[in-house]
């Protein structure tokens, strides 16, 4: 008799399988995210989902596109999220599935600059004049070398040689061995290009059924036009609370005197073979003009270009024009050192062409100079659910998750930002909240300090710091500190190792993050006090961390060049910029940062934040309906109490 066909199993069946397989248990809030993904994938409907920290919703959008017909492209905004799921959680999932009949290829797909250039690391990089010079002096040379071999090794061994598996280095060093797409000669012209490490990264993508990329490459293929990932027609957005700023980002160019003059300078030798040679001297000319308009400006948003700005932009956008004409035309030789130095023209080219139109589309602002770092123009979107909506909503079916996608208690303020509207007949979606699998009431305390003042432009006053020495001592350390700014951290820090000295505390910028990460994770009597940066992707699960401290509610700077030009716009279309913007830009900040707190059934400990306008201002119910339902009080010695509780074990 002939075989009967095999039936794909269910979503439900193949979830089955995987949790069994992996040693888990199912999860009501995931079999119902899971459910709900494929019914999403399968009718065509956008689907925003929040999905709280151990729901398990990487199986639970995983499952769904292994199941889809066709490609689905998963997109994240961190490395750290990326890396688990193609070093964990996919292995895993292929070996639970594999006798399923499920398609389970998968690839993981970034931007060029993310893979190490056999070309450079065997031809060498280009100097300032555009020759190919052999290899840097110093600690950069030892460093360079060490990739290198690392290079050759992954080549050797068919390794992917991304920059995340490299040995460890910094941005400079990385850039002695990698190209980005305009310096890239392309795989039919190198002469490397059958070993090229992102070609065949691309390669590998069009074989596959599941593409792993980042939010920026997402935005760079569906939003700009430039095709980097095989065709396909569903995508989910896992992070999605931060798609917006990443998309941004991607979207942002920068533009300042010394880069105009280097493109320039390597322009130098190629332009003079190919004509007078005075194209690049007119361009280093506009670079000088350039660095004069940037120094007589002061450093914010623009709302209209200045006139000797907008000018010396002009004579830039011109300059790097008839520069790139002057380039030999017709030659066929792969010349790196031309490739590289051309590309470097086109980027001056196009930024300073989009700045010298001063579109109200755009924001224009001249950033601060550092010691290290010249003044620079910037330039970005004033908004990017417009193209969003437009370049891949109205192509893609786009499932958007995360653990923090309702603000103020509905998904509506979140879904504006991505470019759905609150009744979208044109672009019909829905939002579904599957929970959480710990009960915040009974597992965590949110404490607000009402009694404190209201913070201040001078940072903590004394009676914060009393209160945050008070509150560390009580918990005996196990203390995660986000504050607004690093002086602020700073200040904690310096106050509570002076008042409580038998606990270690730790500052961002004493070490590494993971180092510090390490640290803190080892001694429950350790206290870690940082930014912004901390605030997200930091997961310190146990007893390690029974306190998590939050100096203010992390409003946008009101000098934020963008976020206030975004909050001007609302206000000008009719809307509340306050609420549409900097209220939505705290929200979901203090709900990542609470987040922090309770990552599993057995964690216990005190969310406290520091400023009063939580409880006495009218948005503090947008903001409080934005976090955990954690139990609430006011009431301080109540909470040194739990505290203290908690640290007696």
């Amino acid at each position: 008799m002939p075989e009967s066909p095999t039936v794909a199993p269910t979503v439900t069946e193949l979830l089955s399988t995987a949790v069994a397989a992996l040693g888990g248990q199912e999860r009501p809030g995931q079999v119902a995210m899971a459910e709900a993904v494929t019914a999403a994938m399968e009718q065509g409907e956008h689907l925003l989902v929040q999905a709280g920290t151990g729901t398990g919703k990487s199986l639970a959008y995983l499952v769904p596109s292994l199941l889809h017909e066709d490609r689905v492209v998963i997109a994240t905004a961190t490395l750290a999220l990326q890396h688990q799921l193609v070093e964990r959680d996919l292995p895993r999932l292929v070996e639970a599935v594999k006798d399923s009949g499920v398609d389970t290829s998968y690839a993981v797909l970034k931007g060029r600059s993310n893979y190490a250039c056999l070309h450079r690391i065997r031809e060498g990089v280009p100097d300032d004049q555009g020759a190919l010079v052999e290899l840097p002096e110093g600690s950069l040379g030892k460093k360079v070398l060490e990739l290198r071999a690392w290079a050759e090794e992954e080549a050797g061994q068919g390794g992917s040689g991304e920059r995340d598996n490299a040995p460890r280095h910094t941005d400079k060093e990385w850039r002695q061995v990698s190209v980005n797409h305009r310096e890239c000669l392309g795989a039919a012209k190198c002469p490397f290009g059958q070993e090229c490490f992102a070609e065949l990264a691309r390669e590998k993508a069009h074989r596959s059924h599941l593409v792993v990329t980042n939010h920026s490459l997402l935005a760079i293929d569906a939003i700009e036009g430039v095709p980097m990932i095989p065709e396909y027609d569903v995508v989910v957005i896992d992070e999605a609370h931060e798609l917006t700023t990443r998309v941004t980002q991607a979207a942002t160019d920068e533009l300042w005197a010394a880069e105009v003059e280097r493109a320039a300078r390597r322009s130098q030798r190629h332009v003079s073979a190919g004509g007078e040679g005075s194209e690049a001297d007119d361009l280093a000319d506009a670079a000088d003009a350039l660095r004069e308009a940037i120094n007589a400006a002061r450093p914010g948003r623009f709302d209209r270009i200045p006139q000797d700005l907008g000018d010396a932009l002009v004579l830039v956008r011109d300059a790097a024009r008839a520069c790139l004409s002057a380039y030999p035309k017709g030659s066929d030789d792969a010349d790196a050192g031309m490739q590289q130095a051309k590309g470097a023209v086109q980027e001056v080219f196009a930024t300073a062409e989009r700045m010298a139109a001063d579109l109200d589309s755009d924001v224009l602002w001249m950033s601060e100079g550092t010691e290290r770092m010249p003044p620079r123009l910037c330039v970005a979107p004033l908004q990017v659910w417009g193209p969003m909506r437009d370049k891949l909503l109205a192509d893609k079916t786009v499932v958007f998750t995360s653990a923090t996608l309702k603000l103020g208690g509905d998904f509506g303020t979140v879904a504006r930002t991505v470019g759905l509207k609150p009744e979208d007949d044109e672009m019909p979606w829905r939002g579904l909240d599957v929970g959480s699998p710990f009960d915040y009431g009974k597992q965590a305390i949110l404490y607000v300090a009402r009694h404190l003042p209201p913070p201040g432009r001078d940072g903590l006053v004394q009676a914060q710091l009393d209160e945050i020495v008070d509150l560390v001592d009580a918990a005996n350390g196990r203390t995660l500190g986000l504050f607004s700014s690093r002086r602020a951290a700073e200040a904690a820090a310096a106050v509570v190792r002076e008042r409580l000295p038998h606990l270690t505390t730790l500052a961002q910028g004493d070490a590494q993050l993971p180092e510090l990460a390490a640290q803190f994770v080892g001694d429950p009597h350790t206290c870690l006090f940082g930014t912004l940066s901390l605030w997200q992707g930091l997961d310190v699960p146990g007893d390690t961390c029974q306190l998590v401290l939050i100096d203010r509610i992390p409003f946008p700077r009101p000098d934020d060049p963008l976020l206030s030009a975004r909050q001007k716009a609302a206000d000008e279309a009719g809307g509340n910029g306050f609420m549409q913007v900097a209220a939505t830009h705290a929200a979901l900040l203090l709900a990542q940062g609470a987040g922090r707190l309770i990552r599993t059934h057995t964690d216990r400990g005190v969310v406290a934040v520091l400023d009063p306008r939580l409880a006495t201002a009218r948005y503090g119910g947008f903001l409080k309906a934005s976090l955990p339902p954690m139990w609430t009080t006011t009431d301080p010695a109540l909470v040194r109490q739990a505290l203290s509780r908690l640290a007696a074990g």
